[in-house]
């Protein structure tokens, strides 16, 4: 049973990293041409379409390779980077460390997902 809730849970970020990437693409995109009007030199959307692209990444290698344990710790390894990054170039852009922080959470379930064994039931 737990082998099954490991995958399903694996599915489901997936999905779920992949709509929040849309999400956080269009964020960034309209940050980003903010920060090029006003000239203030933050590069929270960049931060912001790196974290959206490894997002988009990690959600795929996570929803195709959810049977497999090297899938997933690439797709944890896309969800670390992509939020440290996030979080060195937020600056103004506040959104991105809640972002950041929800790839990281991501990370976590997938981590505890790698450890979940087939219960004797």
């Amino acid at each position: 049973m737990y082998k099954q809730s490991a995958k399903t849970i694996r599915l489901v970020i997936g999905i779920i990293s992949i709509v929040l990437c849309l999400i956080i693409l269009l964020q960034s995109c309209a940050v980003g041409v903010g920060n090029a009007v006003l000239e203030n030199g933050e590069s929270g959307g960049s931060g912001g379409f790196i974290l959206s692209i490894s997002m988009l990444v990690s959600g795929i290698i996570s929803i195709a390779a959810r049977k497999t344990k090297g899938g997933i710790i690439t797709s944890i390894v896309f969800y670390i980077v992509g939020s440290i990054i996030a979080f060195i170039n937020a600056g103004s852009y506040s959104d991105l460390y809640i972002w950041a922080v929800i790839g990281l959470i991501f990370a976590v379930l997938l981590i505890i997902s790698l450890f979940m064994k087939e219960s004797k039931d």
